[in-house]
């Protein structure tokens, strides 16, 4: 029988490959009546520090008789039975392309709604206005050193997405069974096999930028196409149906379906789109500061040490709702071992925003604080005032930080006293450079008050968090989309057949994994409807 074992508790000091003899000591059962031991989960349970363990969920076969196995059963409540899978639901399609699927963008949604569709015979074509991610990432890096920006290939436009420069998380509140698709598609392009199970995996941004790679070369292979330095300028429509898409403002390729998978920050793309009649909505987001600490000082209040061989660099998550205001101010994108990075994609804009590599080894811990805003928050009711209010509080931090695209910083202590006194303990890792200045200057007044009452709630779980080694920088935006493009029951736009918005950039999304998954799903409706171009 199969079975799965859930919040099995280990010593992490214990040896992984002998779980299989761990499990029949626990179940009092033959080693050798086990077989197939596969970890589906594992997390650290950190609750009696620093006392660590490994809870592990696992899957694997136990032979032994009926009664016997009764017997185990009822003894070990966490022991159950392996559920039964759902079928795989049948397309059953009623049109036919006249020509190739289109996909617009190619970060995570784009790049795995290109896979599901080159899997079924589509060979979907994927436009990209950024660069290949070789190229990419030398931009990315010269921008940091020189302050020379590409506005069309940077941090967020490019091969990979705006999560390529990130700490490669995989990390999804969403429960979804093409979760294990995705995973196992970036296993198969070099990612460690470990985030097969690991409950916080990571992919590192060095490893990523190959796993990037490797998804691209897939996608070709399959007989799809990948073109860069392609921008989507418009749709071609005709009797209310989309007949062609033109990009570059020049060139127009025939298309009847098309995957809009553009990322959070294209934002000249909202304009167009809602010039040409496509139905957007402004939702709410989030704003703040990045803040680093010394990674020590994160470990020894998650794990009771300063280091721990075995578990890495610690992480946290952090939440406060601010009594007076009603506001929710949280941890966000938090990259233990990281530095905080320029991820600006517009001139006059100064973005920031936090990567690890896979090591994770920098000494330095940092993450957003950033706090809810919403309608109430913006000028006007337009369904772009949410982008509108980005861009006047990037403008202003760019005008703080010398207009040479470095970042207004202050440390902790002195945001806390609204004083500039140009100490920093903690020197910020962010490059081109930082200028003191009083962050309250270049965030809505109401943010930063709560930031404020947030940094002394975190002090409250994590010791230091409100203290002398704190440094921010600012500002951070690109929490989420500010937008949704509204999606009907076939997840097409309303009233755009053929239009299909994916992904972070549809409002759908956030984060790699559920950016990847929405992929899927929106390349599954398209084949729901329309068989593939001969």
């Amino acid at each position: 029988m199969n079975l799965i074992w859930t919040n099995l508790r280990v010593p992490v000091e214990e040896n992984e490959r002998e779980l299989t003899l761990l499990v029949a000591r626990k179940l009092k059962v033959p080693q050798m009546s086990i077989s197939n031991l596969q970890i589906l989960r594992r997390s650290v349970d950190a609750r009696k520090k620093p006392q660590l363990f490994f809870s592990y969920t696992l899957r694997f076969s136990l032979e032994i008789p009926y009664k016997e196995m009764n017997r185990v059963l009822r003894r070990v409540p966490d022991l159950k039975p392996e559920p039964q899978g759902k079928p795989v639901p049948l397309f059953q399609p009623t049109k036919k392309l006249g020509h190739r699927p289109i996909i617009v963008g190619a970060g995570p949604a784009g790049y795995f709604a290109a896979l599901a569709l080159g899997k079924k015979g589509y060979a979907p074509i994927v436009l990209e206005r950024g660069d290949d991610v070789e190229t990419r990432t030398k931009k990315v890096e010269a921008f940091w050193k020189t302050g020379q920006l590409d506005c069309e290939s940077n941090v967020q436009f490019g091969e990979g997405g705006a999560g390529t420069f990130s700490d490669g998380k995989l990390t999804t509140r969403i429960a979804d069974p093409r979760i294990a698709e995705v995973l196992e598609a970036f296993v198969e392009q070099g990612a460690p096999p470990e985030i097969l199970f690991l409950a916080k995996a990571h992919i590192g941004t060095d490893r990523l930028r190959v796993v990037t790679q490797g998804l691209r070369e897939k996608i070709k292979a399959l007989g799809g196409e990948v073109r860069f330095r392609t921008q989507f300028t418009g749709l071609q429509l005709q009797n209310g149906r989309i007949t062609g898409v033109q990009i570059n403002h020049s060139e127009v390729i025939p298309a009847e379906a098309l995957i809009l998978a553009i990322g959070h920050s294209a934002r000249e793309t909202y304009r167009l789109l809602l010039k040409q009649g496509v139905h957007l909505e402004s939702k709410p987001f989030a704003i703040g500061l990045r803040v680093e600490h010394p990674q020590e000082l994160v470990n020894l209040s998650q794990y009771g040490v300063e280091h721990h061989d075995k578990l890495g660099p610690a992480d946290y998550q952090l939440t406060y709702q601010d009594s007076s205001t009603g506001r929710g101010a949280y941890a966000f994108c938090m990259c233990p071992g990281g530095k905080v990075v320029a991820a600006a994609s517009e001139e006059g804009r100064v973005v920031t925003n936090g990567m690890s590599e896979f090591r994770r080894d920098s000494g330095v811990a940092n993450s957003a604080l950033v706090v809810t805003v919403g309608r109430e928050d913006f000028r006007g009711n337009d369904p772009l005032s949410g982008v509108e209010f980005q861009q006047y509080w990037e403008h202003q931090a760019f005008l703080a930080g010398g207009k040479n695209y470095n970042a207004p910083a202050q440390s902790v202590r002195d945001f806390l006293a609204k004083r500039v006194s140009g100490e920093f303990p903690l020197q910020s890792s962010y490059a081109p450079g930082i200028k003191a200045v009083d962050l309250h200057s270049v965030l809505p007044q109401e943010v930063g008050d709560v930031l404020e009452r947030a940094l002394l709630a975190f002090d409250q779980k994590i010791h230091g968090f409100a203290g002398d080694m704190g440094t921010l920088t600012g500002i951070e935006t690109r929490t989420s989309a500010p937008v949704r493009m509204t999606r009907d029951k076939t997840g097409e736009a309303l009233k755009f057949p053929g239009l299909f918005p994916a992904g972070e950039g549809a409002g759908y999304a956030g984060g790699i994994m559920s950016a990847a998954v929405d992929g899927i799903r929106c390349a599954e409706q398209l084949m729901a409807q329309y068989y593939p171009a001969e």
